[in-house]
């Protein structure tokens, strides 16, 4: 009989259970989004190789658990009937989570799914010294948790003020957070503190009569980590507004974590050792 190579079908997203033989198999779900005809194939795969049921994890994933050694090729050949693939794990870029975003939620201030779906295809089963994930959530509502990844993004809008078509009815100020418009009625003035402004867009999606526009960004936060250990993600750069610089940032932050991670040691710790001071360093020179 040949030996198992446990590494090899970890990475490829069966992962051992307590049971002999018995493997969890976690699905490839990108951005938390998959199709009906793929549902349907997943319960009909649990009813036939597993025992009728599905784990829904933490992350937006699907694992099948209690699928036979002797059933993998055969379960892997009916997944790609309808597109799915297994997912990864180990130390390399995990599946990406995302809220439903702009797209769908009223609060959305970037399009999630399609971005998660690019990233996912980018990265997916990179290679690293440990685990790396990537989560994307709309606004700063923040549904995700975006300071839990290790790479976080987050919707913002910079706020920008037309006098022209303003009233003055003070509605900015109130629904404001951060308290950082003051709004005159009496003298018709308006004054934002632009440094304390956290770009949530309330002011923009607010106003009655359009005199506030609005830039829609990426807010980045890196280093988080949830586990035996908690961190919590810290910006290091100025708001994005453009995709293809995102993907530049990713590609530094990865090329980072590449030349100074040491095996088995996640990202929040490698810049902890390292310094933050070095991280952004190896940023600016990509923005």
């Amino acid at each position: 009989m040949s030996q198992v190579d446990y590494q090899a079908l970890k990475k490829g997203g069966f992962m051992r259970q307590i049971q002999k033989e018995r493997f969890s198999l976690r699905l490839r779900v990108a951005g938390g989004q998959i199709e009906a005809n793929q549902i349907a194939k997943v319960s009909e795969i649990a009813e036939k190789y597993g025992h009728g049921y599905v784990h829904l994890t933490s992350r937006q994933g699907l694992e099948i658990p209690f699928i036979s050694l002797k059933d993998i090729d055969d379960v892997k050949k009916e997944l790609s009937v309808v597109g799915l693939q297994p997912g990864s794990c180990g130390p390399r870029v995990r599946t990406v989570t995302a809220c439903q975003g702009i797209s769908i939620c009223p609060s959305g201030l970037i399009e999630t799914s399609d971005l998660s779906k690019e990233i996912d295809e980018k990265y997916f089963g990179l290679e690293l010294p440990h685990k790396f994930k990537i989560g994307i959530t709309g606004c700063k509502n923040n549904c995700l948790k975006a300071e839990e990844n290790d790479i976080g993004i987050k919707g913002g809008l910079l706020p920008i003020w037309e006098q022209s078509d303003c009233t003055y009815c003070g509605l900015c100020e109130v629904v404001c957070p951060v308290k950082v418009i003051n709004v005159d009625k009496s003298a018709k003035s308006l004054a934002i503190d632009e440094d304390g402004c956290i770009y949530c867009g309330k002011c923009v999606k607010a106003c009655p009569t359009n005199s506030w526009k609005g830039k829609n960004g990426y807010i980045l936060s890196f280093g988080g980590m949830f586990g035996t250990r908690i961190r919590k993600g810290e910006e290091a750069i100025p708001i994005l507004f453009e995709k293809d610089k995102l993907f530049d940032v990713i590609d530094a932050t990865l090329e980072f974590f590449k030349e100074h991670g040491r095996a088995s040691e996640r990202f929040a710790l490698t810049i902890e050792r390292v310094g933050f001071d070095v991280l952004k360093e190896k940023l600016k020179e990509v923005l």
